[in-house]
């Protein structure tokens, strides 16, 4: 490293660029693309893209979405949206797919949680 050059400079072996990272994060969230196509769509294969992925978030692309449409859908239940359009806006197929995922992750199914939120 040269003196006073910033460590952001400097990319991490291995790690995706900051602009492929932010494409990736907007498609995975923005679409119902796969890790496949996503990776694709960075020009690299499915194995480098979530290796450098890992690299760059400490997860893998799956785990990351995941966690992200759970925060996502968090946002939602603290509103007034029916819990099916929730799952929709998310990403699941179904609201039982959505149920099953939340409470996995979050220790309570989504009606209870909005439940708790609403009353604490």
């Amino acid at each position: 490293m040269h003196p006073g050059t910033p460590h952001e400079a400097l990319p991490t072996p291995g790690a995706l660029t900051p602009a492929r990272l932010r494409q990736a994060k907007e498609l995975m969230l923005r679409s119902s693309l796969s890790i496949i196509e996503v990776s694709a769509l960075c020009n690299l294969t499915r194995s480098h893209f979530s290796r450098a992925f890992k690299v760059n978030t400490g997860l893998s692309p799956q785990a990351w979405r995941l966690l992200a449409r759970m925060e996502k859908a968090k946002r939602l239940l603290a509103t007034e949206v029916p819990i099916t359009h929730v799952s929709l806006e998310c990403g699941f197929c179904d609201q039982a797919h959505f149920t099953r995922a939340f409470s996995r992750l979050v220790g309570q199914p989504p009606k209870a949680w909005r439940q708790a939120q609403a009353h604490p």
